[in-house]
């Protein structure tokens, strides 16, 4: 049949299910200071579930996020804390994450292109070299994709492009612009170019727009309830979002096989999709006959 990358799940949302601290704003970076070696267990729990690609938690260390946490001077270090991490997972490939400046979900705080670009180079090419690819995370409006493809080349590998859509229209980045408007950019300088941390019932129609990219895509939805206004606000952190009762492996599994059959080739799972929701999936596509890679 096909041959599917399949990625891994919710790093941030199942460290913090595994720490049982209250979350913070720094989130999954804080759950790595707090808690070592957790990060490796749920790397490896995705990997033996047939995850293929480990992705870094790397999304949220931003030194606008460590400002004023008294973090600041631990930037380079997080990283490589987060690196080695996921050296160790036993998966085929590291995905290097890069994640949103400012906050996830508020196109309207990014800083314009000129501006951002640089700041995501940094990562980039502090990353980069420990990385079989990039992939820019949650990328809510065309400027966000313009700057981030500016500042992952410098690493000279491989840049994964997952735009994040609104969960009513999966035809519309979450700033309100069409999809199909930030695809230019990822003809331009991406590799792949996927769908993440939108609702699953919004990934079809934002396959559909995918398709004319010309460039392998995918997606990886989260299992929230829904975005709600206190996770929008300043500082925001995840317990103000609710996870879905009904989006169970089996289910989620079911979405995952719909877009596989629309052409996807690169799926996995973003916020609160486990272990137990890869594996599941890793069963359904042996199963169809397709090939994980």
């Amino acid at each position: 049949m096909t041959e599917i990358t399949l990625l891994d799940g919710g790093m941030g949302q199942e460290l913090v299910h595994r720490a049982g601290d209250r979350p913070t704003p720094l989130w999954s970076t804080q759950v790595m200071l707090d808690h070592p070696g957790l990060v490796t267990d749920v790397h490896r729990d995705f990997t033996e579930a047939g995850a293929t690609v480990a992705t870094t938690n790397t999304y949220a260390i931003h030194r606008d996020r460590l400002e004023g946490t008294g973090l600041e001077e631990r930037f380079r270090d997080l990283h490589a804390m987060a690196l080695a991490e996921a050296r160790v997972s036993g998966a085929k490939r590291i995905a290097g994450s890069i994640g949103p400046l400012r906050a996830s979900y508020r196109p309207d705080l990014h800083p314009d292109a000129d501006t951002a670009a640089p700041v995501y180079a940094e990562i980039a090419a502090m990353i980069g070299p420990s990385c079989d690819l990039l992939i820019c995370e949650t990328v809510a409006s065309v400027t966000h994709a313009e700057a981030v493809l500016r500042g992952a080349a410098v690493a000279g590998k491989p840049i994964w492009l997952a735009l994040t859509v609104m969960d009513t229209d999966g035809t519309r980045l979450r700033s309100g612009e069409p999809l199909a408007d930030a695809l230019p950019f990822a003809k331009a300088a991406a590799s792949a170019v996927l769908i993440n941390c939108s609702a699953p019932e919004a990934i079809p129609a934002a396959l559909d727009v995918l398709k004319d990219s010309g460039l392998p895509y995918g997606a990886y939805a989260n299992a929230f309830e829904q975005i709600t206004e206190d996770f929008l606000k300043e500082k925001p952190t995840v317990d103000s979002l609710q996870k879905r009762r009904d989006m169970t492996p089996e289910a989620y599994a079911e979405h995952v096989m719909g877009w596989v059959r629309q052409g996807a080739t690169i799926v996995g799972g973003c916020c609160e999709v486990s272990p137990a929701h890869i594996a599941e999936i890793a069963r359904r596509l042996r199963a169809a006959g397709h090939t994980i890679v």
